[in-house]
């Protein structure tokens, strides 16, 4: 017979656990999340929004979750039910200092012409289509990597002001580099969608499983079809100046459950021990423009 003692100890052993990785973010960041000590699959948000798990283990399920760019600085909760256990858990969200930034485009990217509006149209109707893959566990095993290393000339959530007066917000990193240069997968995972998109010239996504995607903008040319399969390294375009571009450069972003989310705190994600560093608040320290390693 089992003593009263020890046994309350093996309940309590089994009792579900809630884990955020890093445990302070900025706005626009991912998020790691996981719960262990259930075989049922567990549900939940993270701030507002709806996790999607994939099962990690006997009983450990994991998720990629999004913190939108907009989030005021603060507390965030996570609110899991699992093994009809109710779990909750909150993330630190800093001051992320946001750079503000004047650019001069075309007037026909700023106030788009009425001969091009179908063209817009159909474009964003094309990414729609190609961001609602199934979901599906990770097609990758291990971390991201830059699609290309050079200066960065705007980084994830930058306030623009486009020819004095339209403000936007930068959902992407700049990479700058010469007209040619090659441009890489940034992981392993699936082609989602090739355009010649108005606004972003020649387009790439990727689809990398768990609600994960990375683009690849402005791009001279592409080197991949849609539904082909890539790894990690592997070419898939040319740095260029296509679409509503100032000069040669990448604009990459990351989509992890319909938002886009800061590339630089992907890259920081250990996949293959599930953690994630603390993010510190304002700009990387002593980089106004930035670059990558």
């Amino acid at each position: 017979m089992i003593a009263p003692a020890l046994l309350c100890t093996l309940v309590a052993a089994a009792a579900p656990v809630l884990e955020l990785a890093p445990a302070t973010v900025r706005p626009g960041d991912v998020v790691l999340v996981r719960v262990t000590g259930t075989p049922s699959s567990p549900a939940g948000t993270l701030a507002g929004h709806e996790l999607a798990f994939w099962k990690a283990g006997e009983e450990e399920w994991r998720a990629v979750a999004a913190l939108p760019a907009e989030t005021t600085p603060g507390t965030v909760p996570a609110l899991v039910r699992a093994g009809g256990t109710e779990l909750a858990a909150g993330l630190a969200v800093v001051e992320p200092g946001f750079a503000s930034h004047a650019i001069t485009l075309d007037n026909k990217y700023v106030e788009p012409p009425r001969s091009v509006q179908k063209r817009i149209a159909a474009d964003r109707k094309a990414f729609v289509k190609a961001f609602a893959q199934p979901f599906s566990a990770p097609l990758f095993e291990g971390g991201f990597d830059w699609p290309w290393r050079a200066p960065l000339s705007g980084r994830f959530g930058d306030q623009r002001v486009l020819n004095g007066k339209v403000s936007s917000v930068h959902y992407g990193l700049d990479i700058t580099g010469p007209r040619g240069s090659p441009v890489v997968a940034a992981n392993d995972g699936v082609v989602a969608i090739v355009r010649d998109a108005y606004y972003s010239g020649n387009s790439v996504a990727i689809w990398h499983g768990a609600g994960l995607y990375t683009v690849y903008f402005h791009m001279d040319s592409t080197a991949v079809k849609t539904g082909q399969r890539v790894r990690k390294g592997d070419v898939i375009g040319a740095l260029g100046s296509t679409g509503r571009a100032t000069g040669p450069h990448l604009h990459w972003g990351v989509k992890v459950g319909g938002l886009y989310v800061d590339p630089e705190a992907l890259l920081a994600v250990d996949f293959a021990a599930f953690t994630a560093p603390p993010r510190q608040p304002g700009p990387p320290a002593g980089e106004a423009e930035g670059q990558a390693p």
